[in-house]
């Protein structure tokens, strides 16, 4: 070969080499950096019942309704109403805590689905005061509260509490 001819060879192979090395590197660049996992942790999740049951006891409806999404659906545990708008939950919420509720989960089963969205299923029971009487009583209750991260703040989408049927 001439030194012309592998001049030539020598300039083909490198812009070959680097028109690869371009499509990799912005083959790359799209794909983003590595992949990590931005799902919430479990603990996260299930500490947002924590932050709802510290609602509930400022005695403040709206507190509570403020952790709910507009659109949010609520099947309440003493009700036999199904809430499908702020309004309804507020009104709910304005008769549940009279009783001053206090819950403990009993059992708690989180499903993390994605980033933006999980599911909290389970057991609690709520301690009551009847505010006439005084009376202290617990209500057991099963539970599902679906939660979605909506701007930045993750929010009750649904929430389904119905006491056990056993009692």
């Amino acid at each position: 070969m001439t030194r012309r001819s592998l001049s030539k060879r020598a300039a083909v192979v490198t812009g070959a080499a680097v028109l690869a090395l371009g499509t990799v590197g912005t083959v790359a660049a799209a794909a983003g950096p590595p992949h990590r996992d931005s799902r919430p942790g479990k603990d996260r999740i299930a500490g947002l019942f924590d932050t709802w049951n510290k609602a509930l006891q400022t005695g403040d409806a709206r507190k509570v309704a403020d952790l709910y999404a507009r659109d949010a659906v609520l099947l309440p545990t003493v009700s036999n109403e199904i809430r499908t708008d702020r309004a309804e939950i507020v009104d709910y919420f304005e008769h549940f805590l009279r009783s001053k509720p206090v819950g403990t989960k009993v059992e708690s089963i989180v499903n993390v689905l994605d980033g933006n969205s999980a599911i909290d299923t389970g057991v609690y029971a709520f301690a009551l005061t009847d505010p006439k009487t005084g009376a202290q009583s617990t209500v057991r209750a099963r539970y599902t509260y679906e939660y979605e991260k909506r701007d930045g703040k993750w929010l009750i989408v649904n929430h389904h509490s119905s006491k056990m049927p056993e009692g």
